[in-house]
């Protein structure tokens, strides 16, 4: 919990957008999804690798890789990674972060990414607290 003061708007809480990824990330990141499947792993780590603050990156190498432990801490480090992320852009721990600004989605999809897993894993509490985050952050369900 922050104990900067929350500034409200009159459209309620503050509302960040993420800054957009470089552009050679995200075109690296469509190459890899656009890959055949043997070969899309590989390539999203080698992005995380050249790249490891991107979120886009751990989305992408979450949302590739064949075993759920693997997704499982890709999505978290994303998650993480896009906490500080978030912080460095004007989040104090509350507000709204919403699927409508694109350049939030590597976040949120780590987020969602990481709450599936955490499901599959059996961590049931996790993936209830992610789901609630994930309602405070965009009320709207975007991200959802």
């Amino acid at each position: 919990m922050s104990d900067q003061p929350i500034l409200m708007t009159p459209q309620g809480p503050p509302r960040t957008v993420l800054p957009a990824e470089a552009d050679a990330i995200r075109a690296a990141a469509a190459a890899a999804l656009a890959a055949p499947a043997g070969e899309q792993r590989a390539l999203a780590a080698e992005i995380v690798a050249r790249h490891p603050r991107s979120l886009l990156a751990w989305c992408t190498l979450g949302d590739v890789a064949t075993d759920t432990v693997e997704r499982y801490a890709a999505y978290r480090v994303g998650y993480h990674r896009g906490l500080d992320t978030l912080r460095a852009n004007g989040w104090r721990g509350s507000g709204y972060v919403r699927w409508a600004d694109e350049t939030n989605r590597p976040f949120l999809g780590c987020l969602r990414g990481l709450g599936a897993m955490a499901a599959t894993i059996g961590e049931a509490d996790e993936a209830e607290r992610i789901a609630l985050f994930l309602a405070q952050l965009d009320p709207s369900g975007g991200a959802a």
